[in-house]
């Protein structure tokens, strides 16, 4: 299993962009897909973003795609979200996930080792 840390949350005005860093520690972190969820209070865990053990493939949520950028260092054990163009309906908690699978995948369900999160709040 990989442990998660997440840093990089906190307040931003809309419109503005913020960078969040997901540390893993643990074996064969190249071999996992990875993956971004994101909670408002009131809401369920939602998808945000996923990527691949190569970076090759990329998936995002409607909500986000065109805004936000997943990418992965596997020598540095690290998946990053630049989040840009900021809107007050961002604003959750956001989670960093470790699916131990072959193909990149959106379903929670397949997302095993979780991080504590970082709030992200977009103030209008």
């Amino acid at each position: 299993q990989v442990q998660l840390v997440e840093s990089g949350g906190g307040l931003v005005q809309a419109g503005g962009s913020l960078r969040l860093s997901c540390a893993a520690s643990g074996r064969a972190f190249s071999s996992y897909v990875m993956g971004w969820f994101r909670q408002a209070p009131g809401k369920e865990r939602e998808f945000v973003a996923a990527i691949n053990w190569s970076a090759a493939n990329t998936y995002y949520s409607d909500s986000v795609k065109g805004r936000f950028t997943i990418s992965r260092n596997n020598a540095a054990n690290t998946v990053y979200l630049q989040m840009n163009r900021l809107k007050p309906e961002d604003t959750a908690v956001y989670y960093c996930a470790a699916a131990a699978v072959l193909i990149i995948t959106t379903d929670i369900n397949d997302f095993r080792s979780w991080g504590q999160g970082t709030q992200v709040t977009v103030s209008s």
